[in-house]
């Protein structure tokens, strides 16, 4: 039906007509109205600081409330045509979050003439009744008659990217608290990006970074950058193949606890660790996982394997799915819900994808994969969508609530989280798993806020395989 907006000149108005509107006020308003503004009062934006304020939470801007006021003198009363001359306004109570307000204009007095003009009482009420704002408004009225459709805004929609990896970090940083944070064997740092990154996280008390390479070429990447690397122990090698070695033999001797990569290539650094002889090997197939900060989605949710097993079999897809599991618990997620997708959701044997999924889950069913709910095969619509989900007919505990997607190989996975970070205004982090420390394999193109959530990954995986290890020793 088409909304129509429409004025009230001199002739149609008297003493005592009236408009109203009722608005609550949520924290879009608070985001979108501190974006607009520039207003980044913390009494306005920050929750720790209103709890201490005078109000004890979150209160509006009182420009928030003339807003409503403004609104209802430029669509419904006088409405289109409308100028503002002037407005007095009384603010005698805070909107708090959760506060429903009614505003409301009254003609109190006409002022004919050849510009014609109106004064107007401004109300706004709570629903406790409570007096917010109250003044008078004068405005000049309109001439011309206007009925116009009224205009369809689009839709607003407030996008904080990182902001769950953000308390990912602050989860990792609240683990530490009181203890030493993990060394961490920084390989081959010899860029900038690579070197703030470990720098940053260090800053954060995520890691005690030692750094692993050429030492000429490290003190020149961080005199370049501006970075300083003297609170730092730095373990000289000849090149960046020695650098990788070195930093898994200092991680098989126990002096560091995992190891992060710098601006080598990552087959360098894992070719090291996975060596037969002198490597970090454990009893379970090595995999990487991608956790993702995918806007719109409520939570984290885990991609694996898209960066270690290029086309992985049924035994090596259970263990990549043991180590998401693993990490999964680590960062809190007691029973995580495992898609195992596919192109389709039905079992067929023209896609061996689908046929894995269906062992998988039976796996589950047996008790050969412990710790979470596994459903496959699924498209990936039908994981993330429950209203996919539900079109399609699946009943499923998993459908359209995954936690964990896992990639039929590491094309379709490495493929997938590089649209969704370069697409669809994604972050992501990364770990590798499987090995006997965690190894945080960044890109080299990830910035260091990605590289500092990776870190905290590895600080949370340390955490709870160390819970884990407790929990399997006491009788």
């Amino acid at each position: 039906m088409t909304e129509w907006i429409e004025n009230r000149t001199l002739d149609e108005l008297e003493v005592g007509a009236s408009a109203s509107l009722s608005r609550s006020f949520t924290q879009d308003d608070v985001q979108a109205f501190a974006l607009l503004s520039g207003d980044v009062n913390p009494s306005h934006v920050d929750p720790g600081f209103a709890a201490s304020d005078r109000f004890h939470q979150v209160v509006a801007h009182g420009m928030w409330s003339a807003a409503l006021l403004s609104n209802l003198l430029g669509t419904q009363l006088p409405g289109p045509g409308t100028v503002y001359l002037g407005q007095t306004l009384r603010f005698a109570h805070p909107v708090f979050l959760g506060d429903t307000v009614r505003a409301t204009v009254t003609v109190s007095a006409l002022h004919r003439g050849a510009a014609p003009r109106a004064t107007l009482h401004c109300c706004v009420v709570n629903q406790r009744n409570e007096t917010v704002a109250e003044g008078d408004a004068e405005v000049l009225l309109p001439t011309t008659k206007v009925r116009r459709e009224r205009a369809h805004l689009p839709r607003l929609e407030l996008r904080d990217p990182g902001v769950k990896l953000r308390a990912l970090v602050a989860q990792a940083q609240a683990a530490l608290r009181g203890t030493q944070p993990p060394r961490v064997a920084v390989v081959h740092a010899a860029d900038a990006v690579s070197l703030g990154g470990a720098v940053d996280a260090a800053a954060a008390g995520l890691i005690a970074p030692v750094f692993v390479g050429p030492e000429a070429k490290l003190r020149a990447a961080a005199q370049a950058a501006g970075i300083d690397l003297a609170p730092f122990p730095i373990v000289a090698t000849e090149h960046s193949h020695a650098a990788a070695e070195r930093a898994v033999a200092m991680a098989r001797a126990g002096e560091v606890q995992a190891l992060m990569k710098g601006s080598l290539h990552t087959d360098e650094l894992m070719h090291a660790v996975v060596d037969p002889l002198h490597g970090l090997r454990s009893a379970r197939r090595i995999s990487h996982v991608f956790v993702i900060d995918a806007v719109g989605q409520p939570r984290l949710q885990l991609l694996t394997d898209a960066a270690i097993n290029v086309a992985p079999d049924l035994l090596a897809k259970r263990d990549i799915v043991l180590n998401a599991i693993e990490l999964a618990h680590a960062l809190g997620i007691a029973q995580p819900k495992v898609a195992i997708l596919s192109a389709v959701e039905t079992v067929t044997p023209k896609l061996p994808s689908t046929l894995d999924a269906a062992a998988l889950c039976k796996m589950a069913d047996r008790g050969q994969i412990t710790g979470a709910l596994l459903d496959g095969p699924l498209a990936f619509d039908n994981a993330v969508s429950l209203r996919a989900a539900q079109t399609k007919g699946i009943v499923s505990t998993v459908a359209g609530d995954a936690d964990i997607l896992v990639a039929p190989d590491l094309e379709a996975g490495n493929m997938l989280a590089k649209q969704l970070e370069y697409l669809a205004e994604a972050k992501v982090a990364g770990i590798v798993l499987g090995a006997r420390v965690p190894v945080v394999l960044t890109s080299r193109a990830d910035l260091p806020d990605a590289r500092m959530a990776s870190c905290a990954l590895a600080v949370l995986q340390l955490r709870g395989s160390a819970a884990a290890a407790s929990a399997e020793a006491t009788p």
